[in-house]
């Protein structure tokens, strides 16, 4: 079998779980993982920088383009990241823990988002036009999965061997070592069976993509009522950007610190399988939602179903219900999240506007992340400040700015009236 002829069905999964891994570990496995190293939530809100390199991703995707194969960035971009896994393992247990980790974290971080670049666009070089639609659920599962692997079963296992030898340091050792293994797996994978497409080669067509990114800036901002659309995305999702650095803290710390004083076992269970499944379903959900009933009619009630469930974080932190009723909250609120967070991602791709509905969706993602971003700063500064109990209420009022501006957004241009 040679490697124009190698199916589709074993590499576009093994290429988005890929994707997905390294950017489950850096946001959100580093979170619990520093809580559990003993890191304040001060410190804990200062790694929402670590969304930067997916803010700015769209301004060197053309340089992706222009240097080596999308194959080459693909492969070296995921041997960098074995490395970076194996170095990261390697550093739990020294004394410079904290500032090897973190420049660890932030190049991975760069490497993944290079590996996002180089992903798509392979994807687009690889497959048809029909086999791009075929595989597009796929793809997408895939990339799920790699959450619930990161966030729920490496958790879990950093659990299980904390409970067993007592060691925090051992269990995230142990885990990144677990998460090396499985990127080299898939590496040397992508590596050996990745076909080569004919049309994946840099050069004139890099560079004509390069010679059209700056109009596809201007027209981005030459859109109308541009203002409220990029002040939307920033704040639809303002209270979860807050809540979402601050809820694995919440779940882990003590009940003298306001917390509820579950096991990193547990939260493996709670927020990175129960959550992350409910976050599925929700999204799965909201985009049958759009299809029947249209973008317009239904975006105000899902801006509202997005933030009010963040009310039962209010109620956890005030009167620490059993677990199973953290379980059914943890789910509840993330089933929401994924459901209203659905609007936001059809608006984005509605606002794009053609010749470059590319280009203009991978700046709206940019703004997106810069959203999540600049509250997650925050947070954790916020949270030390007012306690568990006020800042989740703080989350709760934060709904504000963003449905504010529902009014303003062009829900009638750019066809984003129809139907998806």
């Amino acid at each position: 079998m040679t490697k124009k002829t190698r199916k589709p069905c074993l590499y576009v999964p093994t290429l988005y779980f890929a994707e997905g891994l390294p950017y489950v570990i850096v946001n959100t496995v580093s979170v619990i993982m520093y809580k559990k190293m003993g890191l304040s939530n001060e410190f804990i809100g200062l790694t929402s920088i670590l969304y930067l390199p997916w803010f700015l991703k769209m301004a060197w995707s053309p340089f992706v383009d222009i240097n080596l194969t999308r194959r080459t960035w693909i492969v070296e971009a995921q041997t960098l990241l074995c490395l970076l896994f194996a170095l990261l393992a390697a550093s739990v247990a020294t004394t410079f823990f904290v500032s090897a980790s973190l420049t660890l974290f932030i190049i991975m971080a760069f490497a993944s988002a290079t590996n996002d670049i180089a992903t798509d666009g392979y994807y687009m070089l690889a497959l048809d036009k029909s086999k791009q639609a075929f595989f597009l659920g796929v793809r997408s599962a895939a990339y799920r999965m790699s959450l619930v692997f990161g966030s729920g079963l490496l958790v879990v296992l950093a659990g299980v061997i904390e409970s067993r030898t007592g060691s925090i340091p051992l269990s995230w050792s142990a885990v990144l070592a677990a998460a090396c293994a499985v990127c080299l797996v898939l590496t040397f994978f992508h590596r050996q069976y990745l076909p080569l497409p004919a049309s994946d080669t840099p050069g004139m067509a890099g560079s004509q993509k390069l010679a059209g990114f700056t109009e596809a800036f201007t027209t981005y901002f030459r859109q109308p009522k541009i203002l409220p659309v990029i002040g939307f995305i920033l704040l639809y999702r303002l209270g979860e950007a807050m809540l979402i650095k601050m809820a694995a803290p919440f779940l882990l710390d003590t009940v003298d610190a306001g917390g509820l004083a579950l096991t990193t076992e547990t939260v493996g269970f709670v927020y990175g399988t129960v959550g992350v499944i409910s976050l599925l379903v929700g999204g799965i959900l909201g985009g049958w939602l759009i299809a029947r009933m249209g973008l317009r009619r239904i975006i105000w009630p899902m801006a509202i179903i997005l933030n009010v469930p963040h009310l039962l974080y209010v109620y956890m932190a005030m009167f620490h219900p059993p677990l199973a009723a953290v379980y059914l909250m943890v789910g509840v609120e993330q089933f929401c999240y994924g459901l209203g967070f659905t609007a936001m991602s059809v608006f984005m791709m509605y606002s794009a506007s053609d010749p470059y509905k590319t280009s203009h969706f991978a700046i709206s993602t940019g703004f997106m992340a810069l959203g999540m971003m600049l509250p997650g700063l925050i947070s954790g500064v916020v949270q030390q400040a007012v306690g568990y109990v006020n800042f989740f209420i703080i989350v709760v009022a934060m709904a504000v700015p963003g449905m504010a501006l529902v009014p303003f957004i062009p829900l009638d241009d750019n066809g984003a009236e129809k139907k998806p």
